[in-house]
């Protein structure tokens, strides 16, 4: 072959032409007998300790009625799904109309759960989510009539738009996954998921989150424009959609037994004790950062492990790679610190000092 690029050399412009239109396999078909390395193959196979398959066909069932509606938001499903699988809540941030409630509405269309869903107001109490005690005149006693937040899977619209003393009605339900309502506990209905949705832009008639409501959260899952190729693809579905209801024709597909039983399976996974110093390591820089006012709380770091392990099942894995955590730690930890008023008026964002983070901790071997 090498002869053959030597007597090249003096090729005039068109049989040089000719030499590069060529088909590659022609180029390099001197030794057909030579044998082929495939590079990068990432399908190894690897014997798995547990059997994630009835998992991984229930996340491609639900991702496929999901994209009967939505187009692309491809990583922001696989968060939702991350954080369905790890038992947390999530918190959907975006300007309006790019689909943060029918996304919602959809998943839990998917999954064989309760449905509630609370509109935050101004004048939103708190017994209008938990509930409140009516007197029964037939019985002279008072009767405590549960609130929608009563429900497996409760979607919260606008939530920024609810005063500081209804945001705390949620610190309870949301961390114990229980109500406690005139001295008596009410224990929740598992699993048991709040998504909620808030628009970053609009500021006037909104209260801000108290930084303890937002720790509860395990993902905050920022939601960009559609580019050019999603943007005609979602105008060409509306277009064919006519007068039939988006949501008509979403099955239900994973049941809540199921869920429940995927969450117990999830918490298995493997995790070797270096890559939790990792995490470990990760979380004590945000508290160390000269560009952070806040740092992340202990219950980051818990949160960044089940996210990682959660990640690691929706890529079909028994074990948690370096990988997973840098997945994780983005959307667990973006809306748990705070960054410094310095920083903050030079345009820096909390996403970027923790991807900064995230490069200067040393990836273990």
């Amino acid at each position: 072959m090498e002869n053959n690029f030597e007597n090249n050399e003096n090729l005039n412009e068109n049989q040089a032409e000719n030499l590069a239109n060529q088909p590659l396999e022609h180029t390099f078909d001197n030794n057909p007998t030579a044998p082929v390395t495939p590079i990068g193959n990432e399908n190894v196979n690897f014997q798995t300790r547990l059997d994630l398959s009835p998992l991984q066909e229930s996340v491609e069932k639900v991702k496929a009625e999901i994209a009967k509606v939505i187009v692309g938001q491809s990583k922001m499903i696989d968060q939702l799904l991350v954080a369905i699988l790890s038992n947390g809540h999530v918190l959907l941030e975006g300007v309006p109309g790019v689909a943060k409630t029918i996304t919602a509405k959809l998943l839990s269309r998917t999954l064989s759960l309760n449905f509630s869903r609370i509109q935050f107001t101004p004048d939103l109490m708190p017994s209008d989510i938990i509930g409140t005690s009516v007197f029964d005149l037939s019985k002279s006693t008072f009767e405590f009539k549960k609130g929608p937040v009563f429900s497996n899977f409760v979607l919260i619209d606008e939530i920024n738009r609810a005063p500081a003393k209804t945001q705390a009605a949620l610190f309870e339900v949301m961390e114990e996954r229980q109500i406690t309502a005139d001295g008596t506990t009410y224990p929740l209905d598992l699993p048991f998921l709040v998504i909620a949705t808030q628009n970053p832009i609009e500021q006037e008639g909104t209260y801000r989150l108290p930084e303890a409501q937002l720790d509860r959260f395990l993902f905050k899952i920022n939601i960009d424009y559609p580019n050019l190729t999603e943007e005609v693809a979602i105008l060409q579905k509306e277009n064919n959609l006519q007068n039939n209801d988006k949501l008509a024709s979403i099955a239900k597909v994973v049941e809540k037994s199921n869920i429940l039983q995927y969450q117990s399976l999830v918490k298995q996974i493997i995790i070797e004790p270096n890559l939790i110093e990792y995490i470990a390591k990760i979380v004590l820089n945000t508290r160390q950062n000269q560009f952070l006012y806040l740092g992340a709380s202990p219950r980051a770091s818990i949160a960044i492990l089940n996210a990682a392990k959660g990640f690691a099942a929706l890529k079909n894995r028994d074990f948690v790679t370096p990988e997973d955590i840098k997945e994780a730690a983005i959307p667990v930890l973006q809306h748990r610190v705070v960054v410094t008023p310095e920083r903050e008026m030079e345009g820096v964002t909390s996403t970027a000092i923790i991807k900064q983070i995230i490069d200067s901790v040393e990836i273990p071997r």
